[in-house]
C-alpha cells in the first residue's frame, strides 16, 4: 500500500508530464498553427528528399502561403525545400478524412478551366498541381493518376506546408501502424 508521500510524489510527477505535454502542444499551436504538426512519411513517393519513416514538421496552410515549383524556379532567389524548388505540402486527397494525407511538391496552380497539364483536361476548379519528388515512382503529376484524378488541390484541402524533417525517427510509428 502506498503511504502519503508516495502518492504525493506520484502526482507531482504526473502534473509535471502533463504539464510538458500541454507546454508542447502550445509551443506547437504557436509556432506551426496545428495542435499536431509532426506527420510521418509513409511512402517512397518523396524520395531521395524525404525517406520512408522521417518526421516532417507542417506549418498550418493559414500561417504559410505556397510557393510552387513553377513560381519557385522563376525567381532571382528561388525558395528550395527538400531538394527542390517550391513548396512541399500536405494535403487531403479530394478534401476527404476518411484518405491518408499526401505530402507532394506544389508544381503550379491552375484557374478553372485552364489545362491541367499541356494538352490534358480543363480543371473543373482552381487548385494545386502536385507529383512526389520521386521519378521512378511518381513520373506522372497527382491529378494523371488515382492519387487526385483530374482534381486539382484546393487550398482548403491542404493541411500545410513541410517545415523540414528529422529522418527515420517515425519508423517507430510505422511499426504500429501495420
Amino acid at each position: 500500500m502506498l503511504n502519503n508521500e508516495q502518492l504525493k510524489g506520484i502526482a507531482k510527477d504526473v502534473g509535471i508530464v502533463i504539464g510538458i505535454v500541454v507546454a508542447f502542444l502550445v509551443i506547437c499551436w504557436l509556432v506551426f498553427g496545428l495542435w499536431t504538426p509532426m506527420y510521418v512519411v509513409s511512402s517512397g513517393s518523396m524520395e531521395p528528399n524525404m525517406n520512408i519513416g522521417d518526421i516532417v514538421f507542417v506549418r498550418s496552410i493559414d500561417r504559410a502561403g505556397v510557393v510552387t515549383w513553377n513560381d519557385a524556379a522563376n525567381m532571382s532567389n528561388p525558395r528550395v525545400k527538400f531538394g527542390n524548388p517550391g513548396d512541399v505540402i500536405l494535403f487531403r486527397p479530394l478534401g476527404s478524412d476518411s484518405y491518408t494525407p499526401i505530402i507532394h511538391r506544389a508544381m503550379y496552380y491552375v484557374e478553372a478551366g485552364d489545362e491541367m497539364w499541356p494538352g490534358g483536361p480543363a480543371a473543373p476548379h482552381a487548385g494545386y498541381i502536385t507529383k512526389g519528388d520521386n521519378e521512378q515512382t511518381n513520373a506522372l503529376l497527382d491529378q494523371q493518376t488515382s492519387i487526385s484524378p483530374g482534381m486539382p488541390i484546393k487550398e482548403e484541402w491542404i493541411i500545410g506546408t513541410s517545415q523540414f524533417r528529422i529522418p527515420f525517427v517515425g519508423r517507430i510509428r510505422l511499426l504500429f501502424a501495420s
